[in-house]
């Protein structure tokens, strides 16, 4: 009996023609490096991203809301944030998607738009992810996960 098995497709990321050579190698090597896209976290969820200078503890509130402390000027305490997403310096955003190796953009409620430095790290606890997340090594399990 002759039986073909079908292998889903991975989601890779296929390049724009309309995008520079540079443009779709950050997007490709965000997809490589990992991250968190919020909208397939759970409300609660809890993330500690480490950036080349600081600890960020990221509570998602859903829609992009957050409450984020952890820089001893914008946020020494708790302070609702909407996050726009991950940027490699320039005008695009990777929306609502916080990954390694690239900016997390930020609007705060006082000083506005805010880019810490670069992602180093990322961590999950709290509540479960809806989906799975992507990221590079994997899934999330129940308690603190470094990716």
């Amino acid at each position: 009996m002759d039986v073909q098995t079908a292998t889903p497709a991975a989601n890779l990321f296929m390049p724009h023609p309309c995008f520079s050579d540079e443009v779709n190698r950050n997007i490709a090597q965000s997809e490589i490096e990992g991250g968190v896209h919020l909208d397939e976290l759970s409300e609660g969820a809890v993330l500690n991203v480490e950036t080349q200078h600081h600890w960020y503890t990221i509570v998602n509130r859903s829609g992009g809301e957050a409450l984020s402390s952890g820089h001893p000027n914008y946020c020494p305490e708790p302070v609702p944030v909407r996050i726009a997403g991950s940027t490699w310096g320039g005008s695009m955003l990777k929306l609502r998607f916080i990954g390694r190796g690239i900016h997390l953009e930020f609007c705060h409620p006082t000083y506005h738009t805010i880019a810490t430095s670069r992602v180093v790290d990322i961590r999950i606890s709290g509540l479960q992810a809806k989906k799975q997340v992507r990221a590079g090594q994997g899934s999330v399990g129940p308690g603190p996960r470094r990716w």
